[in-house]
Formats: structure tokens, sequence, C-alpha cells
């Protein structure tokens, strides 16, 4: 069993403004926003909570108005799903993750198999930041709005050891974008990559994608590990040479 992801998802909640941490759960919350995909908790590898332990990790969301909410690898603690289920926990999703390592690491060429590729930019000003934050709302169809909260966290990101890269659209604005968070425990997560409709199918999401992986392995990270959303973006991640590894379980108390 590798437990390098749930290892890497504890280490990374440990990052945010606040954290509620037990021996079996890390709750980590950023109090500027109530997204459930900012706030939630994880298991540690080998947790076997008990009721108890889902009681109190139930009441640091209430206390703070937010919805019970976990993701976590389960093969790396099996018994955290029975025990959330039991406490009322539906599942809201199940995500396979691919990982890739330098090993396998294929950098992109352009659509037509020639040359480089988009240019792949580095954000640098407030601009680009807000700029990052709407194209990633608008790749995602609305499911989070833009904010400067978002900017600024895309900012925190890109100067505290992950990498934020985006290339840039003829009017100078966003036309797609991917980040990755500082590495921890030898991995680290690619999230977020997202291109806006006008602007697919030409070969942003790739460019981007192989351009963060690539600045993690030189920060000394051993694997980049991501979730996709689709065939279409599975086959990008695997042309990259991200390959099957597991699975993420999402799981939400909604009462």
């Amino acid at each position: 069993m590798d437990t390098n992801v749930q290892s890497f998802a504890v280490a990374n909640l440990r990052r945010r403004p606040v954290v509620v941490e037990t021996a079996i759960f890390v709750a980590g919350f950023d109090p500027s926003t109530t997204s459930p995909f900012i706030n939630y908790a994880t298991p540690v590898p080998g947790a076997e909570p008990t009721g108890r332990d889902v009681s109190t990790l139930i009441e640091a969301f209430r206390e703070r108005g937010l919805k019970p909410r976990l993701e976590f690898a389960p093969d790396t603690a099996p018994t955290v799903e029975p025990a959330l289920r039991a406490a009322g926990f539906s599942v809201e999703e199940v995500h396979e993750y691919l990982v890739c390592t330098p090993a396998t690491l294929a950098m992109p060429l352009a659509v037509d198999g020639s040359a480089p590729g988009p240019l792949v930019e580095i954000p640098s000003t407030d601009e680009d930041y807000t700029s990052i934050d709407g194209a990633l709302s608008e790749a995602f169809s609305g499911e989070f709005a833009s904010s400067p909260e978002g900017a600024a966290r895309l900012r925190r990101l890109q100067e505290n050891g992950g990498a934020v890269r985006f290339v840039r659209a003829d009017d100078g604005t966003c036309a797609g974008a991917a980040s990755c968070s500082a590495p921890a425990v030898g991995t680290t997560e690619l999230a977020g990559v997202g291109t806006r409709p006008a602007h697919r199918r030409r070969g942003i999401a790739a460019a981007v994608t192989g351009s963060v992986t690539e600045a993690m392995f030189a920060q000394g990270a051993r694997s980049v590990w991501l979730e996709y959303s689709g065939d279409g973006s599975r086959r990008i991640y695997e042309s990259l040479g991200y390959q099957p590894r597991g699975t993420r379980l999402y799981m939400a108390l909604e009462s």
C-alpha cells in the first residue's frame, strides 16, 4: 500500500491558517472562505476512528458553520468510510488519481507535433493572479466565484514553494492555468488545471501541466499526483507520463 498521497493530504491540510487535529483526523480551515473544497478534513494513514472521534470532527465543522467534509485515499485507512457512513456521511464522489515521476514525465509539443507548444509564464503581478483566478472560475463553470481572496491564495502558493503557471491570451488575460502545492513527504498535488472555453483544444492544459510538473521535480519532489475529471483530461495527463495509482473518496454530512 502506497501512503504517499494520503500522507501529503495530511501535511497539506496542516498548512491551512486554522488547523484542528486529533490522533485520527486533521481538519484544515481558511477563514477567508466557506468553500468546502478548501475547508475539509482527512484521516491520518492507518486511522481507525471511533464514533466519538467522528463526533468530535463533526463539531469542529459545525462550530464554524461549515459542512463536515473529508477527502482521503480509502485504502490507507479502510475503517474510516464505514465509521463515517455510520454517522450519516455519504459519498460525494470517487476520483481516480494519477502519478507522474521524473522517469515518466514527457514534456508536450505543439498540437501539430512540432516545436514547443504555447508559451507558459509565471505570474508576477496582481493583475496576473486576478486573471488566473477568474479564468479558472470560468473554466470550471462557476463552481467557485473568482475573488480577491482566491487571487491572494494563488500568490501565496507561488511564493511559498508551490507553482502557478499560465498561458496568456492575445488580449493579455489568462487563457488557462495550473497550480501545484509545495512538496511534502516527497510528493505534491497538481490541481486547478483549467482552460477558458474559448481557448480549448490548443494544447494549453498540456503545456501548463507539464510546466508545473517539471517545476516540482526541479524543487526535489519525487512524484506529482493529480485527479482528473473526464476521459479527455485523462488522455492529456497520460500523454505527459501520469499513470493510474489509486482512488480518493470525497464524503460529506449534508444535514
